[in-house]
């Protein structure tokens, strides 16, 4: 458990069979990954051989980034998607995939810039290697070179979900960039972000498949789970900034804190406190100055927000796993409800 809260228990009566196996030998990424292997062999590689630029710098801080790492969650969606539509090998879906990483570490970079960082995964950021110019320059590229990729399909629509969704995760971002400090951010305002610069994508991931496979059929399904997975997804990342372990999260604890995000657990311990515990806490969003971050972080976790935001996620991930359940059932379709449970653990 997050925290002493006392969780609603109307959601988490809804959320019972996500968490079902909570207590059991959870389900590895590893282990659905395994799912596609071979597939998803074939698209990591392609990641790496879609890259093309006359320039040699290009070329260097792009496999930089690209070399960091990653799961390559939202091209496994992709892959998995892509079963479900067609029981078979696609190299279009493969592709596919690898664009949508390439576009994915795109945002990593520019958000490096954004947020300062000077280490992503453990390893130097392109940023700190190089320098915020040519990182930007290089993040650029790589989205130029996601869409020169997307017209080789000839699939207006596909072009379209794309170019618009690459639209939506901008405005995400400088959306979060408007509201940055600020302590009158809303729930509504969080909600709007983290649907443009997370949801989005993964979105992308899941909807242009059934554009790909020409399964309308499926759209929705796809759509909606992408949407709700992308939502949990942030938000159990966010709550994890201040109950989680900084090797794994590969930041430090608190870091949304100082660099003043308008995250879920912040908005709702403003909401939940009164005082001069209410007064710390929007010093600290407001400034990013906190002589005791610790403090705050108690606060946060003392306040009820975490519970909150937790059955928060846990309905988001409920969203998700009702529409896969639509789908045909097959191991792909397991592969997905494994994915919502897998993130869902991470709270527990």
């Amino acid at each position: 458990m997050l925290d002493n809260q006392q969780s609603n228990p109307t959601s988490t009566a809804i959320n019972a069979d996500i968490i079902k196996d909570s207590n059991s030998t959870p389900v590895t990424y590893q282990q659905i990954q395994s799912i596609i292997a071979d597939d998803f062999e074939i698209m990591d590689k392609q990641v790496y051989g879609s890259l093309s630029s006359k320039v040699k710098l290009v070329m260097s801080v792009s496999q930089h980034v690209i070399n960091a790492g990653g799961k390559r969650m939202r091209p496994l969606i992709s892959l998995l998607c892509s079963r479900i539509c067609n029981d078979q090998p696609s190299q279009a879906a493969m592709h596919l995939g690898a664009i949508t990483e390439m576009l994915h570490t795109a945002t990593l970079v520019h958000d490096d810039v954004i947020d300062e960082s000077g280490m992503r995964r453990g390893k130097p950021t392109a940023n700190a290697t190089w320098d915020n110019a040519t990182a930007v320059l290089v993040g650029d590229y790589l989205i130029a070179r996601s869409f020169n990729l997307l017209v080789g399909f000839g699939s207006l629509p596909l072009l379209q979900l794309f170019s618009d969704g690459t639209c939506d995760i901008a405005e995400g971002e400088v959306l979060q960039l408007q509201h940055q400090h600020d302590p009158q951010a809303t729930e509504a305002d969080y909600m709007k972000i983290i649907d443009g610069k997370t949801s989005r994508l993964f979105m992308m991931a899941s909807q242009g498949v059934a554009i790909l496979e020409n399964r309308p059929e499926y759209n929705d399904a796809f759509a909606k789970f992408g949407q709700h997975f992308g939502n949990a997804f942030q938000i159990i990342d966010d709550v994890l900034d201040f109950v989680g372990d900084s090797k794994v999260l590969g930041k430090n604890v608190g870091d949304d804190i100082a660099e003043g995000k308008p995250t879920l657990p912040l908005i709702k311990a403003l909401e939940m406190t009164t005082g001069d515990t209410h007064e710390k806490l929007r010093i600290a969003i407001q400034t990013g100055q906190v002589n005791d971050t610790h403090e705050i972080i108690e606060i946060v976790k003392t306040s009820g927000a975490l519970a909150y935001c937790r059955d928060k996620a846990m309905q988001e991930s409920e969203i998700a796993r009702q529409a896969v359940l639509t789908l045909p059932d097959s191991r792909y379709r397991q592969g997905l409800l494994d994915l919502i449970t897998l993130a869902s653990q991470r709270l527990y």
